[in-house]
């Protein structure tokens, strides 16, 4: 039997889980929140830190609010939908604060964190295992933490409403149409997961069936079928994955219908997304991400700037409206061609596309920088790319984060020459403790 304790919970960690001090030891709790007292029951020990979940509640956050999904405590896509919008803002404000100051040792001001009007239903990317319970009933839905135990999710409160009803009756499709599921024990069966990608400006749907093999039995009559219930899709793709690990595409695809991509829109420039194209998936706060972040360009004629990690290209090729030279770099081949395509879709020319590592171009190129512009995945930016950087001594360096606590450490690094002038949160993901943020260097 495991060992139940009645405490109180005093902070809440970077991962949104809440922190209750047992003497010496912290316990991280699942949806217990700042002031709030229950009976937890310690479920394992990692690395010296305990990790529980909370059994009785006896006393309840003022910001504590009902979530909009049954099972948000369980499947562990969200953190935060019972504490209200304004207190989940202000623990994202202070999440970065901490880190700065902790990690970075960089004291500085932090502005609010800027949150959405409606923060609910704002995922344009939908991915979903689909799998069988115990009984042997076909499902779909979220991965139980740390586990591959599904948890069925008829709807998701923050992912596109235009998903739900597909995802449903895909289910019933398979059950109709005996289309076997696979099965990650032993291999066998057809289909994996189904992904959906929605257009916010554009009445385009996208669906991407992921299969262990492409060109699965019944599958024209199960396209036909599905068009005819959803007339909304515009294009149906047959993704196939072979692979037994966690990554849930594969490197083939095959079109079904449709053009095979879809097409959306960032701040007046057009963009075409495919099955494994990266596109931000808030619509509605990527504008004001990017508008948050070139806004701190100082507005000189011929500005050469250098976005680096730049994906598709979408903030450089906003950028380079305003700017002498654009250079983007990116070391994915196929996000790489995709920023070529983009700007070729809008008429921008003054913007020139390496496929090549950040640092090791910025180490080779020659002449000056005016602006980097700065997007690295979660882990941050690496010493090569840092150190390049401050030996090439740019005017302005804007870094956006998707990480406080990576941001905080480069930043330390880059303040031996720079300032952190401003600090802006964006909420990029609520209803999660993740947090995207907006930094300016200048020279000191």
């Amino acid at each position: 039997m495991r060992e139940i304790i009645k405490a109180k919970c005093s902070d809440i960690s970077s991962e949104g889980k809440g922190v209750v001090k047992l003497g010496k030891y912290v316990c991280f709790v699942d949806g217990l929140f700042p002031g709030e007292e229950a009976d937890i029951e310690i479920l394992y020990q990692r690395a010296g830190v305990y990790f529980g979940k909370v059994k009785k509640l006896y006393s309840l956050s003022k910001d504590r609010i009902q979530p909009k999904c049954k099972v948000c405590t369980s499947c562990g896509g969200c953190q935060y939908q019972q504490i209200s919008y304004q207190t989940q803002l202000a623990f994202k404000t202070k999440r970065v604060k901490e880190a700065l100051s902790r990690i970075g040792g960089i004291k500085t001001d932090v502005l609010p964190c800027i949150g959405m009007d409606e923060p609910y239903y704002y995922r344009n990317k939908i991915q979903m295992p689909y799998g069988k319970d115990k009984r042997g009933n076909v499902v779909y839905g979220f991965f139980k933490e740390n586990s591959h135990e599904i948890i069925p999710v008829k709807e998701c409160a923050i992912e596109d409403k235009r998903a739900a009803s597909i995802l449903w009756d895909i289910k019933e499709l398979v059950k109709q149409m005996k289309l076997p599921i696979y099965n990650e024990d032993n291999g066998k069966g057809v289909l994996r997961y189904v992904l959906i990608r929605t257009s916010y400006h554009y009445p385009e749907v996208m669906v991407v069936l992921v299969v262990s093999e492409l060109n699965f039995p019944g599958q024209r009559n199960f396209v036909n079928e599905l068009i005819k219930l959803h007339p909304e899709i515009t294009t149906i793709v047959e993704n196939e994955n072979r692979r037994h690990t966690n990554v849930i595409l594969g490197p083939k695809e095959k079109v079904l219908f449709g053009p095979g991509f879809i097409k959306d829109d960032i701040l007046g420039l057009s963009f075409e997304i495919s099955a494994s194209s990266f596109f931000q998936v808030n619509p509605v706060q990527v504008e004001k991400l990017y508008k948050t972040a070139l806004n701190l360009i100082k507005t000189e004629q011929n500005l050469i700037i250098l976005d680096a990690y730049s994906g598709v290209g979408t903030i450089g090729l906003i950028a380079a409206r305003n700017a002498g030279k654009v250079i983007s770099v990116e070391i994915n081949k196929d996000a790489s061609r995709n920023a070529i395509e983009n700007a070729k879709r809008n008429n921008i020319n003054n913007i020139e596309f390496y496929c090549d590592d950040a640092g090791h171009f910025i180490n080779n190129m020659e002449g000056e920088l005016d602006v980097v512009i700065m997007d690295p995945p979660r882990k941050g930016s690496d010493e090569k790319f840092l150190s390049t950087l401050l030996n090439k001594k740019p005017k302005q360096i804007i870094y956006v984060s998707c990480d406080p606590e990576t941001l905080a450490r480069d930043l330390k690094y880059l303040s031996k020459l720079y300032q952190v002038g401003y600090v802006q949160p964006v909420d990029m993901f609520p209803m999660t403790a993740h947090v995207e943020t907006v930094c300016l260097l200048t020279k000191k």
